[in-house]
């Protein structure tokens, strides 16, 4: 992956790492169990990381378990992606200021911390990528994303064990990591081990393996490594062939698909909420108790609200089966026109936290095998 050396990281010296980042001046972002789930959260311990916990996911449910194995990566995803700490749900942009004559704006770009995410996986990489072509490589670059990407630094995990509601593998996300990461570790687990293998991808990420208390890697580590990445692929609960999916949606727009699924789609908004790579906001003003001094705050939206699409009062999309139609075709199909990408990368969020159980899966399944069999 990169002309950096693999090394070995013993599982009961974790904590090194974490120390170093935080020495590098680094703020560490972590996996935690929170409120019986997984969730991202500032870590400064091992103690603070989800040791030995699994868990267990389908359409519509979740649930974490006690695994017999003392692994701090065992989960798969966590709730929430990293997409929080980059854009965050609420955010104040502007404040306006009316005192004493004409009204004065003020651009808000508060000070960035300098995260380090730990524990990203192949997936997320990819859509903090995809997150990075609407922020930044745009011509309108966004300051407060920016800010926060600049410095971030990210410590990606290799996934051993695929969840049943994942489907990287067939969207070529994952689950190895071949690119975007300052530092890579694959956890090995079993009766009587427990250690990583660590890989830099960046120069930082050599200057931190360098101060950690690692040992070779031999040809054996790395075997071992890549076997259980590949188990891990061959496992995936799910599958999303990208072949034709563009004109499988685009020019299906009148489909009965999308009013089948639509009777069971709630528009709760979750698959958007949870999806790491969707990126629609509204802003909101509010004005402080003196009269003069306002404020305008940008708020994650979901294209599945009615007011998303309104205009002049009126929304374009009224009913739940055109909202369903144009988050699907966007995220598989438009998003290629617009940024060369497909917006979905296999995490299976959407498909976990949906109420209803609702598949992307076997939507696009099942629209493109009716086309197969009307002709």
């Amino acid at each position: 992956m990169t002309p950096f050396t693999p090394r070995v990281l013993a599982g009961e010296d974790f904590q090194s790492l974490l120390d170093a980042i935080a020495a590098a001046g680094y703020q560490p972002i972590g996996p935690t169990e929170r409120g019986g789930a997984i969730e991202y959260a500032p870590v400064s311990s091992v103690a603070e990381f989800p040791r030995g916990l699994v868990d267990s996911a389908g359409p519509g449910t979740y649930a974490l378990e006690r695994g017999d194995r003392p692994t701090l990566f065992g989960y798969v995803t966590a709730a929430q992606s990293w997409k929080r700490h980059l854009f965050p749900p609420r955010e104040r942009i502007i404040t306006i200021s009316s005192a004493g004559g004409a009204p004065v704006y003020r651009s808000v770009v508060p000070p960035a911390p300098r995260y380090a995410f730990i524990g990203v996986r192949a997936c997320e990489l990819a859509a903090i990528a995809i997150q990075d072509r609407v922020f930044l490589d745009t011509r309108f670059e966004d300051p407060r994303y920016a800010a926060r990407r600049r410095d971030l630094l990210l410590v990606a995990v290799e996934c051993v064990r695929a969840g049943e509601t994942c489907f990287c593998a067939s969207m070529g996300t994952g689950p190895g990591v071949t690119a975007g990461a300052d530092l890579t570790l694959t956890e090995v687990t079993g009766a009587d081990e427990h250690w990583f293998l660590v890989r830099a991808g960046s120069t930082i990420g050599a200057q931190l393996i360098a101060v950690l208390p690692t040992t070779a890697a031999d040809d054996v580590h790395v075997a071992e490594c890549e076997r259980r990445v590949a188990a891990a692929a061959a496992a995936m609960g799910r599958e999303l062939d990208p072949a034709d999916i563009h004109d499988v949606l685009v020019e299906n727009p009148a489909h009965p698909r999308w009013s089948e699924v639509a009777e069971r789609c709630l528009a709760c908004t979750n698959c958007t909420l949870v999806c790491p790579t969707c990126f629609c906001s509204t802003t909101a003003d509010t004005s402080g108790l003196d009269g003069v001094s306002f404020s305008r705050e940008r708020r994650w939206d979901s294209c599945f609200t009615l007011g998303f699409s309104s205009l002049h009062g009126h929304p374009l999309r009224a009913s739940i089966a055109a909202r369903y139609r144009q988050w699907l075709t966007h995220k598989l199909a438009n998003w290629i026109d617009q940024f060369g990408m497909s917006g979905c990368v296999g995490c299976g969020r959407c498909i976990t936290w949906c109420p209803a159980g609702i598949d992307i899966t076997q939507e696009v399944a099942a629209i493109r095998d009716s086309l197969e069999v009307a002709t």
